[in-house]
């Protein structure tokens, strides 16, 4: 048995980080597919989560990123209050290079296999136009455009709902739910971030960016040249010719959160749409440690699958507004048990979402 295997055996089977019901590997040959798609849980319902078109490393870190993301989805789901269990899927290669009509009608058939257990939508490397090609294999997929009777872009209510929590966060901290006045980074500036830095400076906030494509820095800055840009995300979140930031929102990838981010952070707030922000257990102590206030990821960013949850009843966008709205009482509702509890907001989510899903399994 390979190294990989026993990786992915051990996460599964023995690993805090595992306890999946079911963990498909998908291959088309003649498309050039290769997928990972994971059930971390159906307690409350049908897996709902992402796919995830992204070139990595090795076969073994997709397997990996799958757990992960499928895992923290069942958080997502249970603190959103929905009907959904816990799913994700991730494609290895680079969209740019493989993405073909081909894979897309492959991954469908292979979702469609599994009979409803998983609904998927989309992720990093995926978008509205890809849904559409594969529900056309795949009755279970969520992320469609209007024209094909989907809810359209998903990163809208994403942003709207990391705004909700960035709310939450100053009047916790700062006692007025308000942004104005308050400097805010952003660190990733493309499906979710652009709109996000709207709402900020609608609100008032004074707003850093930085992110790896020109394009997306330029698209904000010729609209607001009042935006000032970091270099990248070291430059971010140190002391800088801006001053110290108020708030950090790390929105792109995962693991930004880490030994060597925390220590030099000057942000009093974390809250951003990045999924598994904490690159390992203990950061969250380390954040409270240095009296940094962290909003879970899972519970702020949900806009965006509150609003494909909603698409498989008749995508309604007021109704999933005002669900993503609610975000902002829920993390109110974290910070409170944190203290409560004496214990970090991360870990108070946990908490919460674990106790729904173990209420879940017992009726």
């Amino acid at each position: 048995m390979t190294d990989v295997s026993d990786g992915v055996l051990h996460t599964l089977f023995h690993s805090d980080q595992g306890g999946h019901e079911q963990v498909v590997l998908c291959q088309d040959r003649a498309s050039g597919l290769k997928a990972v798609i994971a059930i971390h849980s159906t307690a409350l319902g049908p897996a709902l989560g992402g796919t995830r078109f992204y070139p990595y490393a090795s076969e073994e870190e997709a397997v990996a990123d799958a757990l992960n993301l499928a895992r923290g989805m069942s958080y997502k789901n249970a603190m959103a209050g929905l009907d959904h269990g816990g799913g994700k899927a991730v494609i290895i290669g680079d969209p740019e290079l493989i993405k073909s009509e081909e894979l897309l009608l492959a991954y469908g058939r292979f979702v469609a296999s599994l009979g409803g257990r998983y609904v998927t939508a989309c992720d990093v490397g995926t978008y509205v136009a890809d849904m559409d090609v594969v529900a056309r294999e795949c009755r279970w997929t969520t992320g469609r455009s209007p024209e094909n009777g989907g809810a359209g872009d998903s990163s809208v209510l994403t942003a709207f709902g990391v705004f909700q929590g960035m709310r939450a966060s100053a009047q916790h901290l700062w006692g007025d739910p308000t942004l104005r006045g308050r400097k805010v980074g952003v660190a990733g500036v493309g499906k979710v971030g652009h709109h996000l830095v709207e709402h900020l400076l609608q609100d008032g906030a004074e707003v850093v960016i930085t992110d790896v494509r020109e394009e997306s820095v330029r698209r904000i800055t010729d609209l607001h040249p009042e935006v000032a840009v970091a270099v990248d995300t070291e430059a971010l979140i140190r002391p800088g010719a801006w001053g110290d930031l108020d708030i950090y929102a790390p929105c792109a990838l995962g693991g930004a959160l880490n030994d060597e981010t925390v220590p030099v952070l000057t942000a009093k707030v974390v809250c951003g749409a990045a999924n598994n922000q904490l690159a390992h257990p203990g950061v969250e102590k380390d954040l409270a440690d240095r009296a940094i206030l962290y909003a879970p990821d899972y519970v702020v960013n949900a806009g965006g699958v509150i609003q494909v949850a909603d698409e498989l009843h008749g995508f309604d966008f007021d109704r999933c507004k005002a669900k993503a709205a609610k975000i902002f009482d829920t993390t109110l509702a974290i910070f409170a048990r944190a203290k409560e509890d004496g214990i970090p907001p991360a870990a108070a989510a946990d908490r919460i979402a674990e106790q729904r899903m173990a209420e879940a399994r017992r009726s």
